[in-house]
């Protein structure tokens, strides 16, 4: 067998003369007759090979014989090319064959090995062991195994223990969905895929380890986006007798040395933080991002005289009028604004209204507002040229309407360099908000995350009120790390439980044995859990949660690869003790 001596990407000018053996995939073929061209590819890139008949008429008779995606090793010497290629690093070289050794031939491949090759995002996921071929594709997965050596570096030296913890658990008692495992052996019971390992490092911290971390594969069965899958990885880390300034110094120490080690970029720390209340009032989200301004505008005092009947009525009924500017000139056409204006409204806004300052004000609004009300629009907006975009209605919604909107404009207008970072921290989330759905409070992070101390007071009198002692980290836009202060008092957590609505007797059954566990010396404790998917996605600069995960699932949850999630067998569900029931059989 020909071993590989070197990858096909690492040939350069100064190995000329060199003897070399390549393994990998045949890209693309050339045949010019008495010469014959092909392309080798590996992980780490393509190095032309070259073969002349004249020189070794079997060797080149077993060349021709070659397709696309064969796979082979080849023996040759490194030589300069008489047609160089500066395009790509072996472009100045090529490899004269002096033997070949095929390993296995190909079918012609259902898409294209190359970056460009315009295929669909389903036909790329149910052929992705092909799509994994392409370098940006594995450089990707390369670059996620950095990061874990990164991590877990970093935690080795800060005195972590890595420890597992189960993969067959508890119901979590609220929030997103679990997915079910029937038990066999204990029939009609079940055990749940963690939505996080939340208990357990507590457990730990009860038990001792006192710094503990975990890359943990964890399990949520709830409605996808780019940026969500129903299986995710994410650096668990627990810490005893710490507040949240401990918490942040080493995440940030962590989070330095990794874009250290894989940008080679150095970011200030310490992060900066910002309240959960302003970066709603200021972004209209709880993850900013902070890389372009478009700043949300309060325009209440501006129209709460007005005669444009909507926006007074709505100031009059304590409702919101905001907006955001967009400075420049000829930013947007007429059909433009039309399609922003849809946009908006799927971002829950009833309506965009529009103001353009140029040396004529246009805009919908333009014939409708008062000379003093642009004049002091325009003086908000900064006395310059460009577009003011205004939203009424409930605060919340105009808020979380202004906040898609500014991204989705400076995405649109590229007002930021995305090779840059911006770091913060949300501090001060309250801990509870009330469900209108569900008719009880639910938890802001998770129930297992400590009031404020000087709000413990408002627990039984006004639970709307308490802030926690949690955080994220929010970096580029992207919500990348949650955690908090945790409650290390029994009494206390099964009062947040109560005041979540659970009764006493599902407090016992569900977390008794974690009631009871703080009952027997809880040091304090916090911890913090990053998403390694989105962290990946950062760094390799994609959008796409799908690119950085090596067989991930549809927005459907559906692995197209291999088909799944497949029907059971029926001596499988009567070995689980299980039935199907269709909701039509049902209704």
């Amino acid at each position: 067998m020909l071993k590989r001596t070197h990858y096909a990407g690492q040939l350069r000018e100064e190995m000329a003369g060199e003897q070399v053996i390549l393994s990998g995939w045949v890209q693309t073929l050339r045949d010019l007759g008495s010469v014959l061209f092909f392309d080798l590819r590996d992980r780490e890139g393509i190095a032309q090979v070259i073969i002349h008949e004249a020189d070794n008429p079997e060797l080149f008779s077993q060349a021709a014989k070659l397709g696309r995606e064969y796979v082979l090793s080849v023996r040759g010497k490194v030589r300069l090319r008489e047609n160089p290629n500066p395009s790509i690093p072996t472009g100045l070289v090529e490899v004269m064959a002096e033997e070949l050794e095929i390993f296995s031939t190909s079918a012609v491949p259902p898409i294209h090995i190359q970056e460009d090759d315009k295929a669909k995002e389903e036909l790329r996921l149910k052929y992705r062991y092909l799509d994994l071929r392409k370098k940006s594709m594995m450089d990707r997965l390369r670059l996620r195994s950095r990061l874990y050596q990164s991590l877990r570096n970093s935690l080795y030296e800060e005195g972590f223990t890595e420890v597992e913890t189960p993969i067959l658990y508890k119901p979590t008692p609220e929030g997103a969905r679990d997915y079910l495992v029937p038990s066999r052996v204990n029939p009609g019971k079940f055990y749940a895929l963690p939505q996080s390992p939340q208990t357990l490092k507590q457990l730990l911290m009860i038990g001792g380890c006192d710094r503990y971390f975990q890359i943990a594969k964890c399990f949520r069965d709830e409605d996808l986006r780019a940026d969500r899958q129903p299986e995710f990885t994410q650096l668990d880390l627990e810490m005893s007798f710490v507040e949240q300034e401990d918490i942040f110094a080493i995440n940030e120490k962590i989070i330095a040395r990794l874009f250290k080690d894989i940008e080679g970029i150095d970011i200030q720390i310490p992060f900066d933080r910002l309240r959960y209340s302003e970066a709603m009032e200021r972004y209209g989200t709880d993850k900013p991002d902070r890389r372009f301004g478009l700043e949300i505008l309060s325009l209440e005092e501006v129209f709460k005289s007005s005669d444009i009947g909507f926006l007074r009525t709505a100031v009059e009924a304590g409702e919101s009028v905001k907006g955001i500017f967009l400075s420049g000139s000829d930013l947007y056409s007429r059909n433009q604004l039309k399609s922003l204006e849809k946009k908006a409204k799927t971002f829950g806004a009833a309506g965009l209204a529009t103001l353009i300052f140029a040396s004529e004000v246009s805009g919908s609004l333009a014939r409708i507002v008062n000379e003093e009300e642009k004049e002091t629009l325009f003086q908000i907006c900064g006395a310059e040229e460009g577009i003011l975009f205004i939203i009424s209605g409930k605060k919340k919604t105009v808020l979380t309407a202004l906040g898609n909107l500014r991204t989705t404009i400076a995405k649109e207008k590229e007002l930021f360099d995305p090779k840059e970072h911006d770091f913060i921290w949300i501090v001060d989330f309250p801990a509870f908000t009330y469900s209108e759905e569900e008719e009880r409070f639910v938890s802001e992070h998770h129930p297992f995350t400590m009031p404020k101390k000087e709000h413990l007071s408002l627990l039984d009198s006004d639970p709307s009120s308490v802030m926690a002692d949690c955080y994220d980290l929010v970096i580029d836009g992207y919500e990348t790390a949650s955690g908090s202060i945790r409650i290390h008092d029994s009494a206390l957590q099964s009062k947040v439980f109560s005041i979540l609505g659970l009764s006493e007797e599902e407090i016992r059954e569900r977390f008794g044995f974690f009631i009871e566990a703080l009952r027997y010396g809880t040091p304090p404790h916090g911890g913090i859990a990053f998403g390694i998917d989105r962290l990946t996605m950062i760094l390799s600069g994609t959008e796409n949660i799908r690119d950085v995960v090596a067989f991930p699932k549809t927005l459907a949850a559906t692995d197209l690869m291999s088909e799944s999630p497949t029907a059971a067998g029926s001596g499988q569900l009567e070995e689980l003790h299980l039935q199907i029931i269709r909701k039509e059989e049902v209704e």
